[in-house]
């Protein structure tokens, strides 16, 4: 991410939850059957098991709490986010680190989760951050925003936060065969219309 992204995170931090919930400006967004797949999602990682779980880009821990092993470690950039998150997630590792140098040895886990990260960079930064996420653990657990039919495939998107501050940020969509593409075999948890879940 650029340096202008990794500040809109930090300040976006104590609004992000409303992304999930559907609050604050997400309130007024027509998204038919989010709630729903929320739910569906959140019981297709809760289902999962490991004895070891890093959550790269953590941010407040939303779907962290959802992913269960016998050590559950968060890194995230944001300093704000990772406030939130040690509310959230009080017997959790969270560490302050950068995804694409992350500060761990070969194989200390079993698996990496990235939520709603990968999408978020471009071809050189996702390939160092798959090239590290191999590094680093067994298996990795990719959810990402599903490819939808209003949406284009790649954009630079505007984002307003509360305060009024505007922020590019930018977005990729995927169906769950682009994403296998990308990173290699893997087991589609979930794909549906709001996201994609996959296990490789």
């Amino acid at each position: 991410m650029t340096g202008p992204e990794r500040a809109y995170y930090d300040r976006r931090a104590s609004e992000y939850d409303d992304f999930y919930l559907g609050t604050g400006l997400f309130a007024t967004r027509n998204r038919p059957g989010w709630p729903e797949e929320l739910a569906a999602l959140k019981a297709v990682l809760a289902a999962l098991r490991f004895s070891s779980i890093l959550d790269v880009a953590c941010g407040t821990g939303f779907l962290t709490e959802h992913l269960h092993g016998g050590t559950v470690t968060g890194l995230d950039q944001s300093a704000s986010m990772l406030a939130l998150a040690r509310q959230r997630l009080p017997n959790a590792q969270l560490i302050q680190g950068d995804a694409l140098r992350l500060p761990f040895r070969s194989n200390q886990f079993e698996c990496l989760a990235s939520c709603h990260f990968y999408g978020h960079l471009d071809a050189s930064s996702a390939r160092a951050f798959i090239s590290e996420a191999r590094r680093v653990s067994k298996s990795l657990l990719m959810v990402d925003a599903a490819k939808r039919e209003d949406v284009p495939a790649e954009e630079h998107q505007q984002r307003v936060l509360n305060d009024g501050s505007q922020h590019v940020v930018y977005k990729r969509y995927f169906t769950p065969e682009q994403l296998i593409s990308e990173i290699g075999p893997a087991r589609v948890l979930h794909s549906g219309r709001w996201f994609v879940a996959l296990l490789a």
